[in-house]
């Protein structure tokens, strides 16, 4: 018996040595990326990491355009990359990555009917797994993405997820002065009709990367393959919700989850719209379901109402074909505070650029004299940001420096998860909060369905 403990006990501290005592390169491999943030991971180069990626696809458009982006990165004038792209296409790409083993770090971002299965699978065979969000689109498959955390922590392996919106500058502002009590008090409890904090975020379909007109795959359009809107997008909603509300803390969802209301709504797409960002003649059969006419009903839209640790809390996503000239994807969030409220707006009157505005519930030259230490405090953390008084209270005034764009976030999002992986273990918080998270978009999807 005790040769047996003892045999466990090797095995595990062989598991958890980290790739730094192990002196493992990081190799990366590409399971069909069917969306652009599979190549945006890879948009600079990696310490320690090799410039060979294995690439496991089925032929077709998909593959060509994740190709084509990659090597986009490569010949660039300014800090061009150097990524070779070692490709396998066949129907059975999935088990050749897995017999192969050419890497340790898969990269998951694309069609996402598969991918809890794809993520469960890949885990088993002691792959380490960055996954886009969302990691499971089905209630009925939540219970799979446990399994794989279980699997992970035997395997002494990451899971992990793409959390870009952690990295935005004026989120991460807004969770540090929800830290300080001289300014923003404590968050409040809300109520279902005036939330303690609420998100939502307005997405279009036709829109530019890496400074090009974006062709989407037809299925993004099948929520059968991308995922309905309340458990796609809304992913990143709830995930800062935990985030900046209970910072670093744990989070069960059998406990602290309780939802209260949701609702599910269409984007109708017109074919000739869908002929703009497809470059496809006619919708694909998989799609006729949800055409009525020349309309394809997107159901991409979704509202979440819950309470999370006894907060009530709004996510809600929005999904429009177009942004207005000058436009593009927005941000709206509160954080209410027993002394202050904390808001990001990015409409028109901010130019479509996000801006933090603190705005007490009593103006006072006691609060504004709190406000100029927790400034200065902050400052030291993110130096050179301001405040400039307006009609509500205060905007916070960041540098150009920190405005570096949705884009490069998802570097820093491999660059925090390659950390991990050295470390050879997540902060104690993240497992349990990513199963909270799907558990809250997934159960919302049940109750969505539900009400009429």
């Amino acid at each position: 018996m005790k040769k047996r403990y003892l045999l466990a006990a090797v095995l595990m501290a062989g598991f958890s040595q980290t790739f730094a005592q192990r002196n493992e390169q990081i190799k990366l491999i590409t399971l069909d990326p069917g969306h652009f943030h599979a190549a945006l991971v890879q948009k600079n180069m990696f310490p320690n990491v090799s410039a060979e990626v294995k690439v496991y696809a089925p032929q077709g458009k998909d593959i060509d355009m994740h190709l084509a982006r990659i090597n986009g990165y490569n010949t660039r004038a300014q800090n061009p990359t150097a990524w070779k792209e070692i490709l396998y296409t066949s129907p059975d790409f999935f088990e050749k990555m897995v017999s192969e083993k050419a890497g340790n770090v898969v990269v998951m971002a694309g069609n996402n009917k598969k991918k809890t299965e794809y993520i469960k699978k890949a885990i088993d065979a002691g792959f380490n797994v960055l996954a886009d969000k969302p990691m499971v689109i089905e209630p009925k498959n939540f219970d799979m993405l446990k399994t794989a955390f279980e699997s992970a922590k035997k395997k002494g392996v990451l899971l992990y997820d793409i959390m870009t919106e952690r990295s935005e500058i004026t989120t991460m502002l807004q969770r540090e002065f929800s830290m300080d009590a001289s300014v923003f008090g404590t968050l409040q409890k809300g109520t279902p009709e005036n939330p303690a904090v609420t998100k939502e975020s307005v997405h279009h379909f036709w829109k530019y990367v890496s400074g090009s007109v974006l062709t989407r795959p037809a299925w993004f359009m099948d929520v059968a393959q991308q995922g309905e809107g309340i458990v796609d997008v809304n992913t990143h909603l709830v995930d800062l919700i935990q985030w900046e509300c209970f910072p670093e803390q744990v989070i069960d969802y059998k406990k602290d989850i309780k939802l209260t209301s949701a609702k599910r709504w269409s984007t109708d797409m017109t074919l000739t719209q869908f002929k703009e960002i497809t470059q496809l003649e006619q919708f694909p059969q998989y799609l006729q379901k949800d055409v009525n006419g020349d309309v394809l009903k997107v159901y991409s839209n979704g509202e979440i109402n819950y309470t999370i640790k006894g907060v009530h809390a709004k996510a809600s996503v929005i999904w429009a074909y177009k942004a207005p000239e000058g436009g593009g994807d927005t941000h709206y969030s509160i954080m209410r505070g027993t002394k202050a409220n904390l808001v990001i707006r990015q409409g028109a009157e901010q130019k479509y650029q996000p801006v933090l505005s603190i705005e007490p519930l009593k103006n006072s030259t006691d609060f504004e004299q709190k406000l100029v230490l927790a400034v200065a405090k902050i400052a030291q953390k993110f130096p050179g940001i301001e405040v400039q008084k307006n009609a509500k209270g205060w905007d916070v005034i960041v540098p150009d420096k920190y405005k570096d764009g949705h884009e490069a976030h998802f570097g820093l999002v491999a660059q925090r998860y390659m950390q991990y992986l050295k470390d050879g273990k997540l902060p104690i918080w993240e497992v349990p909060n990513m199963l909270a998270k799907y558990y809250t978009t997934t159960e919302a999807l049940k109750l969505a369905q539900k009400t009429k």
